[in-house]
């Protein structure tokens, strides 16, 4: 039995992220990571982790953002505020779950930077409002840019994120498959295994900045769904990586990288098991999950044909009404029930099932309105103005 982590419930921030993933690393089990569309998907993987008794991460894809806003805004900025929509939504209610929630955005390609910094911009107003980021973290995947500039950008960017405690995933090596836009479906296999000296690489370049940022090590990963066998998966590859960055800087800890594990769908349970006994904390799960959520719908028109032909009329009388069944919460509700059921298959093959209690408040003891600004001194925001000012003009 893991005794649970003593982290806050709700959206997790800066030192109890790590302190979770940490938790997660000694304790070998890895945190669930589910894309989420809407606020129905949201609450679908909520209710799963009180259920599961689990922690959890919430993430937003580049397109899922999109939908999330509504895919008629055309806006430059419609995928950051399509993200910040979901990120507000899930802090809202998070809490009433009594589990801890880390808020994430997923794959962000180079020509999606303009969606990560709006993101930024957010968390930094939101930071400098309430004192924490409004995101637990983001994800920069530029693995398909040459490793120097791939490096490079993660450097400048975590620079950035830091101040906040900001957690950084990034991607070296390349995911198969088709994920978001990103299309990898014909790249040369060898690019599909990293190397433990591209791991370290980043370790190197990253660690100087802070420890807060993870790795998403290819081992033959690929997007979206396959048959077992169909894909060359070598999950041990990842205990190497470990075992080399260990030497390198000579580390007291077996595993000194927090890694992470992409295009699991299809993955057996004993591949999984392997890579998160090498020391994978975060697995992205999308591809299975939106499968039950339509499979639940799907279900339900299936047992429910005669009665969804039309408003009125079904096998009771040609007058009888529909509306308890064609009403969006009663076949929504369906799916978010399927969906749930597959993160809970997710939550129990990572380990993390069972390892945090749910804490559930009194009824009525959240306030309506949960967020509370905080306390600004007005004289010591003039003077660190007047020094960013001068930093600036120095600066030039």
């Amino acid at each position: 039995m893991v005794t649970p982590c003593d982290v806050p419930v709700g959206v997790i921030t800066g030192d109890n992220v790590l302190k979770l993933l940490q938790h997660a690393k000694d304790n070998g089990y890895a945190i669930p990571a589910f894309n989420c569309t809407s606020s129905s998907t949201c609450n679908a993987v909520l209710e799963a982790a009180a259920k599961f008794n689990s922690p959890v991460i919430i993430q937003a894809s580049n397109g899922g953002a999109q939908f999330q806003i509504g895919k008629s805004i055309k806006d430059k900025n419609a995928c950051a505020v399509g993200s910040v929509a979901m990120a507000m939504h899930v802090r809202t209610v998070a809490p009433f779950y009594g589990v801890p929630v880390i808020l994430h955005s997923d794959h962000c390609a180079k020509k999606l930077l303009p969606w990560f910094d709006g993101m930024l911009e957010a968390d930094e107003a939101y930071f400098a409002q309430y004192g924490e980021p409004l995101f637990s973290s983001h994800m920069l995947d530029l693995s398909e840019e040459p490793d120097e500039e791939n490096i490079a950008i993660c450097v400048e960017y975590f620079k950035r994120m830091a101040p906040m405690k900001i957690w950084l995933e990034m991607e070296i090596g390349i995911t198969g498959g088709e994920e978001d836009g990103v299309n990898n479906e014909d790249v040369d296999p060898e690019k599909l295994y990293t190397s433990p000296e591209q791991v370290y690489s980043v370790y190197e370049a990253l660690s100087p900045i802070g420890n807060m940022f993870s790795i998403a090590a290819a081992f033959g990963n690929v997007h979206g769904v396959y048959k077992p066998g169909n894909v060359s998966l070598q999950p041990a590859r990842l205990l190497t990586h470990q075992e080399f960055t260990k030497e390198k800087i000579s580390a007291s800890e077996d595993k000194p990288i927090f890694l992470v594990m992409h295009g699991g769908s299809g993955s057996t349970d004993d591949e999984i098991a392997t890579a998160v006994s090498a020391g994978v904390v975060k697995m992205n799960v999308d591809t299975d999950t939106q499968w039950a959520y339509w499979d639940g719908t799907r279900q339900f028109v299936a047992d429910n044909h005669d009665y969804l032909q039309g408003q009125i009329g079904n096998p009771k009388g040609p007058d009888a009404p529909n509306k308890k069944f064609y009403d969006p919460r009663v076949w929504v509700r369906k799916a978010e029930e399927s969906m749930g059921a597959r993160c809970g298959v997710s939550m129990e093959k990572l380990g993390s099932k069972g390892t945090f209690v749910p804490k559930k408040p009194e009824s009525g003891s959240i306030p309506v309105y949960n967020f509370k600004p905080i306390a600004h001194n007005p004289l010591k925001d003039a003077v660190d103005g007047v020094s960013k000012m001068v930093a600036g003009v120095m600066g030039k």
